[in-house]
């Protein structure tokens, strides 16, 4: 059982982690009926995911970093890092204000509806301007700080969250905007993961891992989401948002009910801690 519920969570977190609709959320909410997993599980899982974007942008990524002669890559690279030093900064403010994600489905529910409410709007919106492909010292700004906010409210989605406001903010295009979002992220989550996983080391808690367990969600979410985000870059080329938008407010509403028929608990009281962990999986992991 411990072996398929690996497998489950590998796949949930392989389509969620990139697609805008909450890696963090669905995770929070599977881990009701699956049990809930240590800082450490979650931290693996994510990494599988994070890998999986590092492959399909390696080239992307080459060109940047080893094309600095050109002033065009020099100046993406430079946004692309200012943007990850503000979530970087930001997101350890956060951490010694003690912020810790939610246990229950409530605001997660109420996350995935207004998110899904302001995809609809910023999908609008950016189709009223012109489809510009640069990237602005502004957008790179916003994007930093909109990293920030998503981790702090599980279930509006990091990558959900800094396309819009990409988009929104000058860069009409989804494909530039979608590409940018994403290829902040894979700094800002390896850093997130590696904090995450160096302080279950420390405490120890790292050591009571099932490793086997690990390895096969690791797997699983890796292949998994190299298929969601490969589906993805080739979905938005000639597709809105609108489906996962309209797939949020329906989940959202959906695990309100379920709240409300008592299937999910209504507050951290009525979660039942796991023995060996105190936390959620990292706050700006989405």
């Amino acid at each position: 059982m411990e072996y398929l519920n690996a497998v489950l969570l590998g796949i949930i977190e392989g389509i969620t982690e990139f697609l805008p609709i909450s890696s963090t959320g669905h995770l929070i909410i599977a881990e009701q009926w699956l049990g809930h997993r240590s800082d450490t599980f979650n931290i693996v899982i994510q990494a599988g995911a994070i890998l999986a974007v590092t492959i399909i942008y390696w080239n992307r990524l080459m060109s940047i970093f080893l094309g600095w002669r050109d002033p065009k890559n020099r100046r993406y690279a430079a946004k692309l890092i200012v943007a990850f030093l503000i979530t970087a900064v930001l997101g350890l403010i956060v951490k010694k204000l003690g912020f810790e994600l939610p246990e229950h489905a409530s605001p997660i529910a109420w996350a995935l509806i207004i998110g899904g409410i302001w995809m609809i709007f910023a999908e609008w919106a950016a189709a009223k301007r012109p489809p510009y492909t640069s990237i602005t010292w502004f957008v790179a700004i916003l994007v930093g700080i909109a990293q920030v906010v998503a981790g702090v409210f599980p279930g509006l989605s990091r990558s959900g969250t800094t396309i819009f406001v990409a988009m929104l903010a000058g860069t009409g295009s989804r494909v530039a905007a979608t590409e940018f979002a994403f290829l902040v992220g894979i700094p800002t989550m390896y850093a997130a993961s590696g904090y995450e996983l160096m302080k279950a080391i420390s405490d120890g808690s790292a050591a009571d891992e099932d490793w086997v367990v690990l390895g096969i969600a690791f797997v699983v979410s890796t292949l998994v989401a190299f298929v969601a985000v490969k589906w993805l870059l080739t979905y938005i080329q000639s597709n809105r948002f609108t489906a996962f938008a309209i797939y949020r407010i329906v989940l959202g509403f959906v695990l309100l009910g379920l709240v409300a028929a008592g299937y999910l608990p209504q507050n951290s009281d009525e979660v039942q801690a796991p023995p060996a962990a105190t936390e959620m999986r990292p706050a700006l992991a989405d």
